[in-house]
């Protein structure tokens, strides 16, 4: 491939096109601002993301879609996950049809209940085949992806050819890919664990201590590998890099946008207010809505999306969620 652009010049879209312009592939970025396009082409900096990570000349940006797409053989979407339907309607007309389409968005689609790989099937179907989309997961926040400290991540697509194109595009020295071609599993473990990084956050805010914490990643792995059952996921997956590895970092790291969110909500502060001061998005808002929603409806029991969900949206006390939670009836630790 001599072209890869990604739409959404983000923190994540910004670090990636780092990563495949040190490559040497030709990267053209898409921005919704003007003077995001501006700082990278006149000054090699995203102003509004990762200012401090050094970009490639050979990066350019644009905020028009024709110009961004035309040539690319390989179209990475890295916009927030609750825009990536009409973004992928937006593209839709300056596509090819044989652009492979990789989304590293994270997040379940509200209503639909769709991962983002299948709002894209959904949206691209008369244009790109399912075969010739896939996914880009993995523990790899973007403030260290930047800056080349050692990642890995999971390619999974709906075809081996695409997860092994995605592996070739993607491998450097210190941004490991694996294969997963269970993407179902990859993109609920990678999707779920942002609603566990908020409770994980309230934790550290409220100061519950280190053994409710450790106690909230285990139990939030066993959620996430409910919901993968559910849907047709290999239990091996939650054990991987998008499972315990993406649950490890999100529920732990300063880097967390979604640990933050709810480590405000721990020390007080209301959602509102949070979000309006953030100028990145976190995940896991939204994804909490749309899972609480899949499991009432599925009748799935996941407690701890239950209790963010009711402190994020019903204005339940944290503390009170926490009580409910541990004084639930007795159950046996490996049942699923």
């Amino acid at each position: 491939m001599k072209k890869i652009s990604i739409i959404g010049s983000g923190s994540f879209g910004t670090a990636l096109s780092v990563i495949l312009a040190k490559s040497g592939y030709g990267v053209t970025l898409w921005a919704r601002e003007k003077e995001v396009a501006a700082g990278i082409n006149e000054n090699h900096v995203n102003p509004s993301y990762l200012s401090d990570v050094a970009l490639p000349e050979s990066i350019v940006c644009t905020t028009d879609y024709r110009e961004a797409l035309s040539g690319a053989e390989m179209v990475v979407i890295a916009t927030p996950s609750h825009a990536v339907r009409e973004v992928a309607k937006t593209i839709k007309v300056f596509l090819s049809g044989k652009e492979l389409i990789v989304t590293v968005s994270k997040g379940i689609e509200q209503d639909t209940f769709m991962t983002m790989s299948q709002v894209l099937v959904d949206v691209l179907a008369d244009t790109i085949i399912e075969d010739q989309i896939g996914v880009l997961y993995g523990p790899s926040h973007a403030e260290e992806v930047g800056h080349f400290k050692p990642t890995t991540v999971v390619a999974a697509a709906y075809s081996k050819r695409v997860a092994r194109a995605i592996q070739d595009a993607f491998m450097t020295p210190m941004f490991r890919v694996y294969l997963n071609y269970d993407i179902i599993g990859v993109e609920i473990g990678g999707s779920v664990k942002n609603v566990m990084a908020i409770a994980a956050g309230i934790v550290d805010g409220a100061e519950l201590g280190d053994n409710a914490k450790a106690a909230l990643i285990t139990r939030g792995l066993h959620e996430m590998k409910r919901m993968g059952r559910m849907l047709g996921a290999s239990q091996d997956t939650f054990s991987g890099l998008t499972g315990m590895g993406d649950l490890i970092v999100t529920c732990t790291s300063k880097h967390s946008r979604n640990r933050y969110v709810g480590y405000r909500i721990g020390q007080g502060d209301k959602l509102e207010e949070i979000v309006s001061g953030m100028n990145m998005v976190a995940e896991g808002v939204k994804t909490a809505r749309s899972v609480h929603q899949w499991a009432e409806r599925n009748k799935v029991e996941m407690p701890i999306t239950e209790a963010v969900y009711k402190v994020l949206f019903e204005d339940v006390e944290p503390s009170d969620a926490l009580y409910e939670l541990m004084t639930r009836n007795p159950k046996e630790e490996i049942m699923i």
